[in-house]
């Protein structure tokens, strides 16, 4: 049984790694890191079966990969504050020679990490083959994978989103975040994604919807994908979530894709966010 208060406090304190992560760096993306904190804190701290010694195959162990890699740093701090590594390597976000790059990579050796990421509509094909590899060694764990919503414009996806149910890959648990933003504005207005749960349907998908940013209706939709799951076909969670959730001027505004809070601006949004576990 999660330990939803606990897991609350944890939300806070990686909220507080990444806006100070972000303005450490003076360059970053903060607003869709804040809006999927629960995300990974939920299949962190209460979903999915890992060791923090990490290996880069995972067998026997559920896998997760982030597609929209710009918003490593709610990543890294859900690594670090789950035991990956130190806490304190967070003072090294994006800087020359650090392991937590920008965007996720590999070539840094950064437990957890297993595939270089940020190049938008890439993540689930990945996903997909580790989840076929898992099925052909007979390995019963769960393959999870994130993207964005406005990462759905990518061609690619839709060649992985046919191929899956064709497949029968059905250990994948996708998510979408959907939040409505982009880097130059809202999905409506660059492109219009239209009914992605239709779409997704059509493609033959089981679907479910969740909250963003309800904790625990987000460890049940989990609980109830994967009841979905093995079942012949993949499963997609559309994820509601809000961008900058938790800092009240970046909340909803597509300016905070991938801009640094200056000094006032971190002292606000640190006002907003107590310190709960302690600071790197």
């Amino acid at each position: 049984m999660a330990d939803i208060q606990y897991l609350q406090k944890v939300c806070t304190q990686v909220r507080r790694d990444i806006v100070r992560m972000v303005h450490g760096a003076k360059s970053g993306h903060p607003g869709g890191s804040l809006g999927c904190t629960e995300y990974f804190v939920a299949l962190y701290g209460a979903v999915m079966k890992y060791d923090t010694k990490f290996d880069m195959n995972g067998i026997g162990e559920d896998l997760c990969f982030l597609s929209n890699g710009h918003i490593s740093p709610v990543w890294y701090s859900t690594l670090a504050r789950f035991g990956f590594f130190p806490i304190q390597e967070m003072a090294t976000f994006r800087k020359l020679d650090s392991r937590l790059q920008g965007h996720p990579a590999t070539a840094e050796h950064l437990d957890g990490i297993r595939i270089a990421s940020g190049s938008l509509g890439q993540g689930m094909s990945v996903a997909i083959g580790a989840a076929q590899a898992k099925k052909l060694n007979g390995d019963d764990r769960f393959v999870y994978v994130l993207m964005g919503d406005g990462e759905q414009q990518e061609g690619q996806v839709w060649e992985a989103a046919m191929y899956a149910p064709h497949r029968k890959v059905d250990n994948l648990i996708a998510t979408i975040d959907v939040n409505g933003q982009q880097i130059d504005g809202s999905t409506d207005t660059i492109l219009s994604l239209g009914d992605l749960g239709a779409k997704y349907r059509a493609f033959g998908w089981e679907v479910i919807e969740s909250d963003g940013g309800d904790l625990a209706g987000l460890i049940a939709a989990f609980e109830k994908a994967q009841s979905l799951a093995k079942k012949g076909k993949p499963v997609m969670n559309l994820m509601k979530t809000n961008m900058g959730q938790g800092v009240d001027y970046m909340m909803g505004s597509h300016h905070w894709h991938g801009i640094a809070p200056n000094d006032k601006e971190l002292e606000q949004a640190l006002a907003q966010l107590p310190e709960t576990l302690g600071d790197y």
